[in-house]
Order: C-alpha cells, then structure tokens, then sequence
C-alpha cells in the first residue's frame, strides 16, 4: 500500500511537471543534515568545550559545506544505526562503522577515511589467550549489531564450541570497561578504540588481532538517487587533499598512540598522593591567567612529576621547573616554593602563548605554545618556516610536530636563524601533556561521579583545553 502511495504521489508530480527533488536538494530545502551516530570518544561525545569527536567534526565539515546545520542523532542502541539510514529516518550514519560484506547489502558506503583492526581485549594479571581456541570456557561479550559479532560468526564456523553474547545494552566503551573490572574475561573491540581506552584503564591488553586492516566509512542509503552520496565523495577527496582529514585524525589519536602501561599507572597514583597538595596553587593561577587549570596540572607533571623540590643539572628548579632568569624576570623569589612556582609557571606560559600568531585557532594554538616553551620560541619559529617550505602547514600542530625533529639535522637547521635544537623533545612534550590533561579531566569526572553515587562516566577523549 505504501509503495502504491509513493507511486500516485510520483506521478501527481509529474503530471504537474514538478520533478521530485534528489535527497541533496530535500537537504538543503531542510535547511539541515541529519546525521546518525552513537557516543564514543572516537566519535561523538560532549566534551568540555561542547561537541566533540571525529564523526562530529568531519559531519560538521560537511554540513558547513553544503549550507547547512547539522542536527546530530544519537542511536540508544548500536544496531539501531543502519536501520535509521535505510529507512530514510537519518540522511548519513557517521559512527564508526566498519564496511563489511553484510553490510553492504543493507546501506551504500562512502569513501573510507581510517582503517581499524578487530582485537580481541583481556586483562592484564589474567590468562592471556593466544588463539580462538583459548577462549572456551572464559566469558566473551560482544556490542549487538556491530562487525564483531559478524566476524565471530564467522569464526565459529571453523571453532564450533565458541561461545559468546552479543549484549544490547552496552557499547563498546563499557564492554572494555567490564573486562577491566574483571566482571568478564574478554571482549573484541576496534584498534582506535583500545587505544584511547587504554590510557584510562591501563590494565587492558590486546591478546591478538582478529581481523586485517579494515575501512571505516559513513553509510547511506541504498537506491538509485546517489545525490547526497556523491557529495560525500567530492568531500572527502577536499579533506584529504587539503589536509583537514589528517589533521582531525590527529587532534583525537596524535598523542595516544605511544600507551605507557607504568607511566599512566603512576600518574593516576600521583594525581591521588601528590596533586591535592597543588590543586589550590593551580586553581589560583588559572584564575589569574585565564588558563585551564589541568593544563597547568598537566605541564607542572610534564615538568617534576609535581615534586616541588624537582632541579635539573641544567639548573632549573621547582614544580615548573624554571630557569633562574626566567624567574628574575617573573619576580620570583623562591623557585621552590610551589606556589610562587605555579604561578611563575602559568604566566610564563601566557607569555608564550602571546607570541603565538592571532590567526592560529585553538587547539593548535596550544601546541604550538606548548612546543614553545619547551624548545623556545625562535626554534619554534624555525620549525614553522620549515614546515611552510616542505608544503606543510605552519599553523597546523599535525604538520609542525612532522618538521620539529629535523632541527637536529645539520642538513635543515643550517637552513634556520636559531639553528641546532633536539627537536624531538617537544614533540614528546606536548603528546605527553596532552595524555596528562586528558586522564586528569578524566580522573577529576569520575571522582565527582563517585561522590555523587552516580555511575562510573565514560572516559572523554578531550581534543583542546578550556582556554
């Protein structure tokens, strides 16, 4: 009956000579993109400083390209998403969806814009399994509706006695948080999302890989108007020739690539010993500063793992670790003293931040700053016009991190006014910092969730501090 209306609707039209409009043009005629996804922090969460996330940064793109809003939907349940698309009630699902086979039949796919491996995630101080074949008798949960559950199918037709759920009520964020709880053995997840997850629950392990390298991309629906679609196309090729792709890649993975399971363990050991002697100085010098101040937490760990009586054999001392000229010029008369230290500290790094050219937008601006005050700023200068010349972005932190290390390189800091620097260091700097804020954010929520008697918060992969 349905079909038979569209049919008289269709030919009333066209008896009125008004062609139907293409999915594009009943977009833009709405005024907004509707787009489908699900909470993660490898793609759609509210953050501190609002929306976040890299499907909401790549929709967002999209719909400012095609003079729109964008009108985000969040499914309640992962196999809710494709059903959405092809029933026509979301334009796009922009949610980390893995191009597979099954899927194919149900919804087109666009252009792939990252690659992922199924893993299989156990915890560290239990069995680890080396093959499928170890799993038996341990308990294996599964997000229902997602790529794994069709790669175990797949599986149990060589391993017939494998056995696992395929749980409607979790995601994968808190399958992972449930193996680390020890509350299940094991549970398969993609590669992007172990790695961000990891930082806060270092315990995880990967046990192996299920799968090869497989595409992520955005679905459509099936049928023969490929308008919308074909925007999609001519949009990711834009992103990725100009570099806005790679750049929103590294705004969420650039610093959790490298996992440190002894570093993270000790830093949330230290955010519980060492840092409420500190959080008040801190607090205080954001307040004075207008900085975030778990980004000055964050540097001040970077810098003496929050020891107050920290020195270097270079000379430089205290919380922050501030040279002796440095402090004269900021008028501090005890580099030990914490809190004259923190605040030193923070105005030091306003004042670098300053110098940081006005059109660079946040949070690049940040990094760059940050990379300053680690290497100085004239090294930093260097590595921008070097960047520049190399056809990179010079306001871009994806770009500039690529060309710092080359200042150790007599061919390219010959080239420079303030010449040799290591210039791996503050690349190093700034990922760890990055790492430092995001736990810290992370810590200071699910304490508050906890003294609230609230359940345990997903943990927020930030992209930029509150400036």
């Amino acid at each position: 009956m349905r079909a038979l209306t569209a049919i008289l609707i269709l030919s009333l039209l066209s008896a009125c000579g008004e062609k139907p409009k293409t999915l594009l043009e009943r977009v833009k005629a709405r005024g907004e993109l509707i787009v489908v996804t699900r909470n993660s922090a490898t793609t759609y969460y509210v953050g501190a400083d609002g929306e976040s996330g890299p499907e909401y940064d790549m929709a967002s793109l999209f719909a400012q390209q095609l003079g729109v809003k964008l009108r985000v939907v969040v499914a309640d349940r992962f196999d809710q998403i494709l059903p959405m698309v092809a029933s026509g009630n979301a334009d796009i699902a922009a949610a980390g969806l893995t191009v597979t086979a099954s899927r194919r039949s149900r919804v087109r796919f666009g252009p792939p814009y990252q690659k992922i491996t199924q893993q299989l995630v156990y915890r560290l101080g239990t069995p680890r399994p080396r093959t499928i074949g170890d799993l038996r008798g341990g308990s294996l949960e599964v997000v229902s509706g997602s790529s794994h559950v069709e790669e175990l199918r797949q599986l149990a037709l060589e391993y017939p006695g494998m056995r696992w759920k395929a749980d409607r009520d979790q995601d994968s964020e808190g399958l992972l948080y449930l193996v680390w709880q020890q509350l299940i053995d094991y549970t398969v997840a993609d590669s992007n999302e172990v790695a961000v997850n990891q930082r806060f629950y270092p315990e995880l392990r990967v046990a192996f890989d299920l799968t090869e390298p497989q595409p992520l991309a955005w679905a459509f629906a099936r049928g023969d108007d490929d308008s919308l679609y074909n925007a999609a196309k001519k949009f990711f090729a834009s992103i990725k020739k100009n570099g806005e792709l790679a750049q929103i890649m590294e705004r969420y993975y650039g610093h959790v690539e490298d996992f440190d399971y002894v570093g993270t363990r000790l830093y949330l050991r230290h955010i519980k010993q060492r840092l409420p002697n500190f959080r008040n100085a801190f607090r205080q010098a954001a307040t004075d500063t207008g900085l975030d101040w778990r980004l000055l937490a964050a540097i001040g760990y970077q810098e003496s793992h929050w020891n107050p009586h920290a020195r270097s054999p270079t000379g430089v001392r205290g919380i922050m670790m501030l040279t002796l000229p440095t402090a004269r010029q900021l008028e501090i008369d005890n580099r030990l003293d914490p809190a004259q230290s923190i605040d030193g500290g923070a105005r030091y790094f306003l004042l670098v931040k300053k110098k940081i050219p006005d059109r660079i937008q946040e949070p690049d601006r940040t990094w760059l700053a940050l990379a300053a005050y680690n290497i100085g700023f004239g090294h930093l200068e260097d590595a921008r016009k070097l960047t520049q010349a190399r056809g990179g972005d010079p306001d871009k932190w994806v770009d500039v991190k690529k060309t710092l290390p080359l200042l150790s390189q007599k061919k390219w800091y010959k080239k420079t006014r303030y010449g040799y620097a290591r210039g791996r260091e503050p690349v190093l700097y700034v990922e760890n910092i990055r790492s430092y804020y995001d736990l810290l954010v992370w810590s200071e929520q699910r304490d508050h969730a906890t003294q609230t008697t609230a359940p345990e918060p997903k943990p927020e992969a930030l992209d930029s501090p509150v400036l």
